[in-house]
């Protein structure tokens, strides 16, 4: 029972920083595209694409996949460097 009150505490907390992670990732996103966007038309168009899902499920409150989905943006931008 301890454990199970513990794994619900840390999911309770972790929420929010998920939370927070998500617009450092989107600024991180936004800073590669202006210092230094792709010159695949294809690629650019993608990591926009992503950047736009991951804010939109960041409001929408599912924080674990807009997270992921932000760094297959980033990813996706240090892969084409």
């Amino acid at each position: 029972m301890r454990r199970l009150a513990a794994f619900i505490a840390a999911a309770l907390i972790s929420t929010p920083l998920w939370a927070m992670h998500c617009p450092q990732d989107m600024a991180r996103i936004d800073e590669m595209l202006k210092t230094d966007p792709p010159s695949d038309a294809a690629l650019l168009a993608e990591v926009q694409r992503l950047r736009a899902e991951g804010e939109e499920l960041h409001k929408a409150g599912n924080h674990t996949e807009s997270a992921r989905v932000l760094k297959e943006a980033i990813d996706m931008l240090q892969a084409s460097e």
